[in-house]
């Protein structure tokens, strides 16, 4: 069965200052999107499903629809305040956006039917990441228990020079298999150190060589009945909540406390670069531009 690629695009890019999922950053047009879709087709996936506002369709439909059409199936869905909240459910007023990573995936519940790879739309990954996490899925799935995997990258090599930004940074056991994800949601370079803002008055120095999810998952459908049932219990806690959110690793992180499933971790050594801030875009041209020049892609995708 041919893996599926659900891409989180759903983010108002309000750090970016505009609809950044597709800023061109290619020397034809091309977004980061493209070049992990392109990815992904030469790596055997048979769709790939945007999760999106309703407001951003026709930009990605004029975007995707006809340079993707008899290479890949492709499907969109809508992540908005309300998706998968019960009717008796009444949300804060003051909440203004949907309720984070674990309810974007979970909003693709129903036109996902086969093993999937989910990534952020503003994050360039590599083309190993679309190869290791759908072969890994194969090799376990027939375990009594749920086994997912997830791609990491060394924390030093995924910051941004122009702000603070999030991540999850991942523990292990010796066999790979994640215990933990600890969501920082502010580190940022200070005077050549590494730096953690806890909260209004605590910080920590991380080493920069910490392994981080950049939201590289590789699930079974399985997940989505695991992500169903907390994103239930999650809003009933949060519907008053105008800030809470609904992480992957907030599930993630309970399941294998339960031992309900295991992760494994798996490194990737391709390189990673994303576009948080505006001033990003830059140095995302650069290194596409010496990506072609190396010859892991054409000058023109498609």
């Amino acid at each position: 069965m041919k893996p599926t690629l659900l891409i989180l695009a759903a983010g108002m890019g309000s750090r970016y200052g505009g609809l950044k999922q597709v800023d061109p950053v290619g020397p034809n047009g091309e977004s980061i999107i493209d070049y992990s879709i392109y990815d992904a087709i030469r790596a055997g996936y048979g769709k790939v499903v945007f999760v999106i506002r309703e407001s951003f369709a026709d930009a990605f439909k004029e975007s995707f629809d006809s340079k993707l059409i008899g290479k890949i199936e492709t499907e969109y869905v809508f992540q908005e305040m309300n998706s998968f909240v019960p009717d008796a459910i009444k949300i804060s007023a003051e909440r203004k956006k949907p309720w984070g990573t674990g309810h974007a995936v979970l909003v693709a519940k129903d036109v996902v039917n086969e093993p999937f790879v989910v990534i952020n739309a503003d994050d360039y990954y590599g083309p190993n990441a679309y190869h290791m996490t759908p072969k890994y899925l194969n090799s376990v799935s027939d375990s009594e228990k749920p086994i997912y995997c997830m791609v990491g990258y060394g924390l030093k090599n995924t910051l941004s020079e122009h702000g603070f930004v999030s991540r999850g940074v991942c523990e292990t056991d010796d066999e790979g298999y994640l215990q933990t994800v600890i969501e920082r949601t502010h580190i940022e370079r200070l005077n050549n150190k590494i730096i953690s803002q806890i909260d209004e008055n605590t910080t920590m120095e991380l080493s920069g060589n910490e392994v981080v999810s950049m939201n590289v998952w590789g699930f079974a459908p399985s997940y989505f009945d695991y992500l169903e049932k907390y994103f239930n219990d999650f809003i009933i806690a949060n519907a008053n909540n105008p800030r809470g959110e609904f992480y992957i690793p907030f599930v993630i992180n309970d399941l294998i406390k339960k031992e309900e499933i295991k992760l494994k971790v798996l490194e990737s050594k391709d390189g990673w670069f994303g576009v948080t801030y505006k001033e990003d875009k830059e140095l995302a041209v650069q290194n596409i531009k010496d990506l072609i020049d190396k010859g892991v892609y054409p000058e023109k995708l498609w």
